[in-house]
C-alpha cells in the first residue's frame, strides 16, 4: 500500500466534515505523512528536543551535527552521558537543552523512558504522564513522538503553533483558538486527529 492510500480513509473522513476541510485537503493533495518507526523513544525524544522553538532547518543542522560526533550515527544513552557539555555545546543545543538530553539519556538506562517495544503497547497519555516528569520534557514533546515515531492515528498538539494558526486560517478567524478551544474543536476530528494536525501544519502561507 503507498503511503497515500494508507491515509485515504482519513483523508475522506476530514474532507467530509465541511466545505474547509475539503478544500484544504484538495488543494494540499494525498497525505504524504510518513513517520520512522524504527526509531527507539530515547532517539525520539533527543531527536525533539532538538527541533523544540527552531524552524527545522536549524533543527536538522544540530541533528546533523550531533550524530557527526559518533561516527555519524546515533550515539547510545551511554555516549550521549559521557559527552562533555562544551562539546555538546558546538552541536548547536542550548545550555538547557543539554541538561534535558542528559537526563533523556539518564532515564533511558533506568528504564523511565521505554524501549520501543514497552512504548507500543502504552496508552497515549500513560507515555505522556510517564514522560513528562524528565526536567525539559513537556506534553509536545511526548506529542511528537507519538506521531512520528510510535505513529499513533488520534494525537492532537494543541499546545502546536502550527496546527492553531493552521486552523484560524482554515475558518478564517480573527484569533486562534487557544488550547481548551482547540481540543474540544478537535473531538470532531477523531479518530484522525494526527492527520488533521498533519493537514493543519501543511496550510498553504
Amino acid at each position: 500500500m503507498n503511503v497515500a492510500n494508507k491515509y485515504q480513509a482519513a483523508t475522506d473522513f476530514l474532507s467530509s466534515l465541511d466545505s474547509d476541510w475539503a478544500t484544504l485537503i484538495a488543494t494540499v493533495g494525498p497525505c504524504s505523512f510518513e513517520s520512522k518507526p524504527e526509531r527507539e523513544p530515547f532517539e525520539a525524544l533527543v531527536r525533539a528536543v532538538a527541533y523544540q522553538q527552531l524552524h527545522g532547518k536549524a533543527g536538522d543542522a544540530i541533528i546533523g551535527r550531533f550524530a557527526d560526533l559518533y561516527g555519524g550515527s546515533f550515539p547510545s544513552p551511554a555516549e550521549l552521558l559521557k559527552t562533555h557539555f562544551d562539546v555538546l555545546r558546538t552541536c548547536g543545543f542550548s545550555g538547557r537543552k543539554i541538561e534535558t538530553i542528559k537526563g533523556i539519556a539518564e532515564g533511558a538506562l533506568s528504564g523511565l523512558v521505554p524501549t520501543r517495544a514497552e512504548a507500543d503497547v502504552m496508552p497515549d497519555e500513560e507515555l505522556i504522564n510517564r514522560l513528562v516528569v524528565l526536567k525539559g520534557i513537556g506534553r509536545w514533546t511526548v506529542e511528537m513522538l507519538l506521531i512520528f515515531t510510535l505513529n499513533r492515528p488520534d494525537v492532537l498538539p494543541a499546545d502546536d503553533f502550527g496546527v492553531v494558526q493552521g486552523y484560524k486560517r482554515l475558518k478564517k478567524l480573527e484569533h486562534a483558538p487557544n488550547r481548551k478551544e482547540i481540543i474540544e474543536i478537535a473531538k470532531a476530528w477523531s479518530p484522525h486527529r494526527t492527520i488533521a494536525s498533519w493537514y493543519l501544519w501543511q496550510f498553504p502561507k
